[in-house]
């Protein structure tokens, strides 16, 4: 198994206390109710959050993403802000960790008295979860990098289901998974409705094109219909803030192929190379000089900002 998501593993993890509406409960016991929105119908909101020198990297914006979706689907977390935070940190402090940490937190829209989509039903407030875990990115996969498979599964349109929302319906970017581990890829890139270059399944994606004679510049989608990734949104500030034009546009697939290099952008891997893309080499076929750089970038703004 090859993907961005793949971490080292750490025996800790097996001990971790998971932070349960209010109580700490052991990993294997832990859980919520089969009545529960998120379990029956995919209702609620979340958030991957990491651990660095005991900082949680840019807290701020991932609330107000998380705030943002919560809005749009009509969703009362029912915590502040600092509410919110004060539970995160309490869960890193129990399982004593300071770094290398990935956290989710989770909200639905709580317990329903009945198995039905009707957020009447529901009895009480939401259901808040956090599990945090010792996870480190494998450091193979930052070094090798990935291959991706174009799915036939389409992004959907703010009428159907705003990809903004960073909520637990991911059954589309599931299916496409599928495709792409089918096809022999490690994960999917996806389309929008008009055919354009969008996203990965659970990551952004990026290409680098290099004119003949001119500078290098990094693109990735209008952001129309992908999650507004928070490592996307600093991968173009801090491109541009170096010299590295990023632009946010529409491209096709042909622009990928013709690519000098590709990456993808996550909160747990940060910037992972793509080197094969519907089974064709991206440049060289190796990581990039742009994708390197851009990386060391990152990784500086993250430790400058967790002091």
């Amino acid at each position: 198994m090859k993907g961005t998501h793949v971490a080292v593993h750490d025996d800790r993890n097996e001990s971790v206390l998971v932070y349960v509406n209010g109580a700490f409960v052991p990993r294997a016991v832990a859980s919520v109710s089969v009545f529960d929105s998120a379990f029956l119908v995919g209702d609620g909101v979340w958030e991957g959050l990491r651990l660095h020198d005991g900082v949680y990297s840019y807290l701020d914006r991932h609330l107000d993403r998380l705030f943002a979706s919560a809005k749009g689907v009509h969703l009362d977390i029912g915590k502040t802000r600092e509410e919110l935070t004060e539970i995160l940190y309490e869960t890193a402090k129990v399982n004593e960790m300071t770094t290398d940490a990935h956290v989710r937190l989770m909200i639905s829209r709580g317990t329903k008295k009945t198995p039905a989509q009707d957020p009447r039903l529901v009895v009480g407030g939401p259901t808040i979860v956090v599990i945090a875990e010792h996870k480190k990115a494998d450091p193979e996969v930052t070094t090798a990098g990935i291959s991706l498979f174009t799915s036939t599964v389409r992004r959907m349109s703010p009428d159907t289901i705003d990809q903004k929302w960073n909520c637990h319906s991911k059954l589309h970017e599931v299916v496409a998974l599928v495709q792409a581990i089918e096809a022999g890829a490690d994960e999917a890139l996806m389309l929008d409705p008009n055919g354009f270059v969008s996203t990965c399944n659970a990551t952004n994606f990026f290409i680098v094109t290099q004119p003949t004679g001119g500078d290098p510049e990094v693109w990735t989608s209008t952001g129309d219909y992908c999650l507004n990734g928070i490592t996307r949104g600093l991968v173009v500030e801090l491109a541009n803030e170096a010299g590295i034009t990023a632009r946010e546009k529409n491209f096709s697939l042909t622009d990928v192929y013709a690519a000098s290099e590709s990456f993808v952008t996550g909160t747990f891997g940060a910037l992972t190379p793509v080197l094969k893309v519907d089974g064709r080499a991206i440049g060289t076929g190796e990581p990039g000089p742009v994708t390197a750089r851009l990386s060391e970038i990152y990784h500086e703004a993250v430790h400058a900002a967790g002091h």
